[in-house]
């Protein structure tokens, strides 16, 4: 690919943090956004210190990156959390803060940029999804409810951006060895068919965002080859 500018959310551990890394690598420039900034030194990068999940204060945010950074032709957005247990375990907050991060802040995002996309006739907007959109699972009825809706977001902006040059994709990840795990009950295998690195999800982001104008990877569904939940 020509060099390019692409914006990152979460970019500060995890998936994120290997998608910033890998398109650092490529050559690109990369605007990273998370509430804690990566250690990444490289003259390519730089961080926006944001709260996604403040959604009073986002827009203006926003609307200030898009205004100092017109140049941005691409955005990975895969800032998100996860919260599980039965639905009646949760408080209003805990269901409003879940749905704020993973949903809601994708939509504002997307409406910030994707004007500009379209009226510059190119561009890529890549979600990170999950395997929890595919299908629902025992204790993740919210976490799997904002998966869904970000995958049906993709969808009709799929049909809604195609005219314009604009290539919208998603990525759904299964259980990805990462720090996601840390302050939950359950992880995937410790064995490397039972899991997947996060590299295994930027390969995914590169080969959508490498793939020929006029060509569109619109979901790409990835999975380790066994898979084992270990729970604590």
């Amino acid at each position: 690919m020509t060099p390019r500018t692409l914006l990152v959310t979460g970019c500060s551990r995890g998936i994120g943090l290997a998608v910033t890394q890998r398109l650092l690598d490529e050559g690109h420039e990369v605007i990273g956004i998370s509430r804690q900034a990566p250690d990444i030194g490289h003259a390519q990068f730089s961080h926006v210190r944001l709260d996604l999940s403040a959604l009073a204060a986002l827009p203006e945010q926003l609307g200030g990156i898009a205004k100092t950074r017109p140049e941005i032709d691409g955005l990975v957005l895969n800032a998100g959390m996860g919260r599980f247990g039965a639905l009646e375990q949760f408080s209003v907050a805990q269901v409003q803060q879940l749905i704020d991060l993973n949903l809601t802040s994708q939509v504002l995002i997307a409406r910030e940029f994707l004007p500009k996309l379209k009226r510059h006739g190119a561009g890529d907007l890549l979600f990170i999804g999950s395997e929890a959109a595919l299908r629902g699972g025992r204790n993740g009825a919210i976490y799997s409810a904002t998966k869904f809706a970000l995958r049906g977001l993709a969808q009709a902006l799929q049909q809604e951006c195609a005219s314009s040059g604009v290539r919208v994709g998603i990525i759904n990840p299964g259980m990805v060895n990462t720090s996601f795990y840390d302050e939950l009950n359950f992880q995937p295998g410790e064995e490397p068919d039972q899991h997947l690195e996060a590299g295994d999800v930027a390969d995914a982001v590169m080969l959508m965002l490498n793939a020929r104008p006029g060509a569109v990877m619109q979901e790409i569904n990835l999975q380790p080859q066994k898979r084992v939940i270990r729970f604590d």
